[in-house]
């Protein structure tokens, strides 16, 4: 079976074969399907991740602009495993909007035009369960679309070594979502350690020897079945468990880039004095692993996103479920993605995004988002007229008031009060008593622990260094910095390229609707470091296993 489907230029195809397809003198064959794999955490199969449709794009490109191959037209081909062939249509239909400026529609259409074309099967998370929600093909490429509209990525700028390296448990197992806004990012712990492993092994596999991973790891099964049991896994050589990061250990990556404040969604692991001793706000938001927020976990953190000055690390166990379902509701409030579309992103950026019920959740709550966001763009739009009149009348009456001898004119008092945070009082609940946490494993923590096992065939050029050392690893000085112009109106930049960027949009639409107060300025004057805007070398500061 020869599926081939044009995309509005001459030489470039997409196909779907049986086999693999013989070189012809006017035809240069490639697959991606055993080169680009989704890690999977249970029966999730994708979408890929950014830095693998940043890999992709390159690839693509090069072909289009060899010599070598400008008589040749160019196929990419997938094989008929439904997984792989959605997976590659995702990206050559992104890659069609990225490069080739085609809507979604336009970059979908052909994908699926030919009715001899097996569909494209959906999408699911990345629980163990039963899937209730079909993220499609079309929703991602959708997701795509948008997010590049909106500045959230450009490929001329992103790094995508900075992208794998930071996306490993060993390395801090964080991924920007929004790029200056949000970063979303694995639950740090009270002590930089290995945490105890626990695994659901199916129970008809225990009499069985298990399954030999490189030294340091453990072993799991991915045989899907609906009987497990809990059984603690001894790893090889090593201690046991995964890495996990004390808040000392991301400090310096949060100064580099301008992180401001912390949302912590899960139980207290870690004394928040370690944050806010650094000069970083810390704000408590808990609701249950695996669980929905409540509407008013929702609002203040809508609040405390919006009041935000600088970038806001969110996390909870994996930072995966909870961390992602609140960022997609500001997404959908300020950017009017549709609730698939701002999963697809959350996948696309950090995979394994939003779990189970919460997918459901942000259905049910999109058009609530779709309302507030509107009467929020509403109010910005009244408030900077007022400030704006007030601003003019208030220079014009101290003008007249001014004498010879006079050296200035006083600022302008702002009367805004700090935010009264929810805090849910998680340790009083006794399903969740201290004595039994400990030996808990939460769905945060089996993510954790299938994350961490991973093998990454891709070698880190980067030394050890402790979390204590100020020592930074700087990109290759070949490689150039480009700032570039943003669309969206809150001056976005791309994930991972903070400390490149000159200075962060004026107009920001978020910021403008809060004047800073004399006692939030004093506040960021105690920050330990601040980064400024001329420092535009890009540290990756490489955190303690």
């Amino acid at each position: 079976m020869n599926l081939f489907i044009v995309y509005f230029i001459d030489r470039l195809y997409f196909a779907t074969l049986r086999g693999r397809p013989r070189s012809k003198p006017n035809v240069h064959y490639f697959s991606i399907d055993d080169e680009l794999v989704y890690e999977n955490f249970y029966m999730d199969f994708g979408p890929l991740n950014l830095g693998m449709l940043y890999r992709y794009c390159c690839k693509l490109n090069k072909k289009l602009k060899s010599t070598n191959l400008s008589r040749k037209k160019i196929i990419h081909y997938t094989s008929l495993d439904g997984r792989k062939r959605v997976n590659a249509a995702f990206l050559i239909g992104s890659y069609a909007i990225i490069y080739l400026k085609m809507t979604p529609e336009e970059a979908y259409k052909p994908l699926v035009s030919n009715s001899s074309n097996p569909t494209f099967i959906p999408f699911r998370d990345a629980s163990f369960g039963s899937n209730s929600f079909d993220l499609h093909l079309l929703d991602c490429l959708q997701a795509v679309s948008k997010a590049l509209m909106n500045g959230f990525f450009n490929f001329e700028t992103f790094d995508v070594d900075e992208y794998e390296y930071y996306e490993k448990v060993e390395n801090g197992d964080l991924n920007w979502i929004i790029p200056n806004k949000y970063l979303a990012f694995c639950g740090p712990h009270s002590k930089q350690a290995r945490e105890d492993v626990f695994k659901f092994i199916p129970n008809f596999q225990l009499p069985l020897a298990p399954i030999l991973r490189p030294l340091g790891l453990g072993f799991i099964s991915k045989i899907p079945c609906v009987r497990h049991i809990m059984i603690k896994v001894q790893t090889l050589g090593s201690p046991e468990g995964y890495p996990v990061h004390s808040p000392e250990a991301y400090l310096p990556y949060f100064r580099e880039h301008n992180i401001t404040a912390v949302v912590r969604l899960n139980k207290k692991i870690y004394d928040a004095k370690r944050f806010t001793d650094a000069g970083l706000d810390h704000y408590d938001l808990f609701f249950v692993d695996g669980s929905v927020p409540t509407d008013n976990i929702v609002r203040k953190f809508l609040e405390i996103s919006e009041k935000c000055d600088g970038g806001l690390a969110v996390h909870c166990k994996a930072g995966l479920g909870r961390t992602g379902t609140l960022i997609a509701c500001y997404i959908m409030k300020h950017y009017r993605f549709s609730a698939a579309e701002s999963i697809a992103w959350l996948r696309v950026c950090r995979p394994g995004s939003v779990i189970g019920p919460q997918q459901n959740f942000l259905i049910e709550k999109q058009d609530w988002l779709w309302l507030q966001g509107d009467l929020y763009r509403s109010k910005v739009k009244d408030y900077d007229k007022v400030y704006e009149n007030n601003c003019v009348s208030k220079i014009m009456s101290a003008v007249d008031g001014m004498k010879l001898h006079d050296v200035g004119i006083s600022g302008f008092e702002n009367d805004s009060k700090s935010l009264d945070v929810y805090e849910d009082d998680e340790n009083g609940n006794q399903k969740y008593s201290s004595k039994s946490r400990s030996k808990l494993s939460t769905q945060g923590d089996k993510l954790n622990q299938i994350k961490a096992q991973r093998k990454h065939t891709r070698a880190t050029t980067t030394a050890t260094i402790s979390s204590s050392e100020t020592k930074v690893h700087k990109r290759p000085s070949s490689q150039s910095f480009k700032a570039f112009g943003l669309k969206n109106s809150q001056g976005f930049v791309s994930p991972l390229k903070t400390s490149r960027v000159a200075a962060v949009n004026a107009n920001n639409l978020v910021n403008s609707a809060v004047v800073s107060s004399c006692s939030t300025t004093n506040k960021r004057l105690t920050r330990l470091s601040t980064p400024t805007s001329q420092n535009h070398s890009a540290k990756r500061i490489r955190l303690l296993v």
